[in-house]
């Protein structure tokens, strides 16, 4: 079976970790911690990275020092993975759904214009959503698959609304709009760096951005807002420090993001090419990006079934995977504030996700293309699902 997505770790991941066990220095204090936030922050071009122990941690931290609080919403896409909208549940906040373009699958700007615009009104400083009383707090776009959203539109929207603009870019690294460096995008972007991340430390995330004073304050609470050496804090902190253990394979992994993201390309490129010539829809894309294409695959035809296609490419020793269920169908967020989302109600469930591994060999692109055009030609014998 070709796996979906599994980690490429041939480099110095090994004699990292062993340097780790050899000094004891194996928690969340270390020369790895440092190094690894070194390196994400001068390929973010952020002024600083702020590590911590998951992506989710990360995420939540930002939201909080941004100052989501208790009972707030916050513009989340309806099409992400469900940890966007967990991250600011755990601010005891719910996010406000909205749609995505239909070309890039990320938030759509205009359709978020138009809900602030109608359904909100400035009330004493706050910005009210009228229907249900409750302040909006922030706008979070999500870098969908690596591409980064149109950040431009949505800070002049944000700047507008005064609101914070805190992306998840869980999958973003290495990702570029309009030639500037993702950290430089938003007021704080978070990265993850899961087991099926481009590049993983086996979990862990980071968060980067333009915002020094919201930058500290993360780093401040991150580490249960010590003060000095002495068992003094000045604040209700959390533990969402990353350990050097963690840290050692993150910085293997970063020395080696270029080559990774040429494969990662290089996949997308075939997958787009085997779309075409099955006269099938690609992945999005979006002219003012370089995205950092995560994962790939392909958008079936309407009335094609993502599931029925993924049983029949793993019988055929292909590991494809459906794609995420929106959150406004989710049971967690039924009754979260939610635009109308035809986009993504007309898609998720066409989106089929191939394998796409940075160790992948001509060869096993060769099957997986082999395989996708053998279900398709039985799912056109079908009448549509395979």
């Amino acid at each position: 079976m070709i796996p979906l997505a599994t980690p490429d770790v041939q480099g110095n991941e090994e004699s990292y970790l062993r340097e780790c066990i050899q000094s004891t220095f194996v928690s969340s204090v270390g020369p790895f911690v440092d190094r690894f936030e070194q390196m994400v922050a001068g390929l973010a071009s952020s002024p600083r990275a702020v590590s911590t122990s998951s992506g989710t941690c990360a995420l939540h931290l930002a939201l909080h020092v941004a100052g989501v609080r208790p009972d707030d919403l916050v513009i989340v896409p309806t099409l992400t993975f469900i940890a966007s909208a967990n991250a600011v549940a755990h601010c005891h906040a719910d996010p406000w759904l909205f749609d995505i373009d239909p070309k890039t699958w990320n938030l759509d700007p205009a359709k978020v214009a138009i809900g602030l615009d109608e359904r909100t009104r400035r009330i004493d400083g706050d910005l009210i959503h009228v229907a249900t009383g409750r302040r909006v707090a922030a706008i979070m776009p999500v870098h969908g698959l690596g591409l980064p959203a149109d950040t431009e539109r949505l800070g002049e929207i944000a700047h507008r609304y005064r609101l914070p603009l805190i992306a998840d870019g869980a999958a973003a690294l290495g990702a570029t709009r309009d030639e500037r460096p993702i950290g430089e995008l938003c007021d704080l972007t978070v990265f993850s760096f899961n087991g099926n991340k481009t590049v993983t430390a086996g979990g862990g995330g980071a968060i980067v951005g333009r915002n020094d004073t919201l930058l500290d304050r993360a780093a401040h609470l991150a580490s249960t807002a010590r003060v000095g050496g002495a068992y003094d804090h000045d604040a209700i902190g959390f533990n969402y420090r990353m350990t050097n253990l963690t840290a050692a394979v993150g910085c293997a992994q970063l020395e080696r993001l270029e080559s990774f993201l040429v494969a990662k390309r290089t996949i997308r490129a075939a997958y787009d090419d085997l779309a075409r010539r099955l006269d099938l829809g690609g992945f999005p894309d979006d002219a003012n990006a370089r995205g950092a294409c995560w994962f790939s695959g392909l958008l079936l035809d309407e009335g094609q079934d993502a599931t029925a296609w993924c049983e029949g490419l793993a019988a055929l020793g292909v590991g494809a995977r459906p794609f995420w269920k929106p959150v406004h169908l989710q049971a967690p967020y039924a009754d979260a504030p939610c635009d109308r989302t035809p986009v993504a109600d007309q898609i998720w469930k066409r989106i089929v996700t191939l394998p796409c591994s940075t160790w992948m060999s001509g060869a096993d692109l060769a099957t997986v293309c082999d395989a996708v055009q053998r279900v398709h030609e039985s799912s056109a014998v079908a009448g549509g699902n395979a």
